[in-house]
């Protein structure tokens, strides 16, 4: 599916599929291929994880670290919840999270950050089981 972004100096994201995220930033596009962090104020890195049940609080205490407004947690190809407790960090700075599929929060991220809002989406992208 191929997104349209609103204008934004954003890192965008304009397509995705089962294993893939496309993002554009700054007039350059990007196929990625692994669960990733997106940083509406401009970076993107690798979150590095490849499955949900490998998530820990390590991984959530990073997103803390970039200070944002909100989290958009893309859960992969279905809806699951994290406990409670790995989101510690988030909430002890009263920040907010989402969880939805990837799908739906590379959406949701779109939209957010074309308005202005400094939001960050953490997408995971799970390896096919051997």
């Amino acid at each position: 599916m191929k997104l349209q972004p609103d204008r934004s100096d954003a890192p965008t994201i304009l397509g995705y599929g089962d294993d893939w995220i496309g993002i554009g930033h700054q007039g350059q596009a990007q196929k990625i291929q692994h669960s990733l962090v997106l940083d509406s104020r401009g970076s993107h890195s690798d979150w590095q994880c490849t499955r949900f049940e490998d998530l820990g609080a390590a991984h959530f205490e990073r997103l803390a670290d970039l200070a944002p407004e909100l989290v958009v947690f893309g859960s992969g190809a279905r809806l699951r919840f994290v406990a409670p407790a790995l989101l510690r960090a988030l909430m002890a700075r009263r920040i907010g999270i989402e969880t939805m599929d990837t799908v739906a929060a590379c959406r949701t991220y779109n939209i957010l950050a074309g308005e202005g809002r400094h939001v960050v989406a953490a997408l995971l992208l799970e390896a096919p089981r051997a």
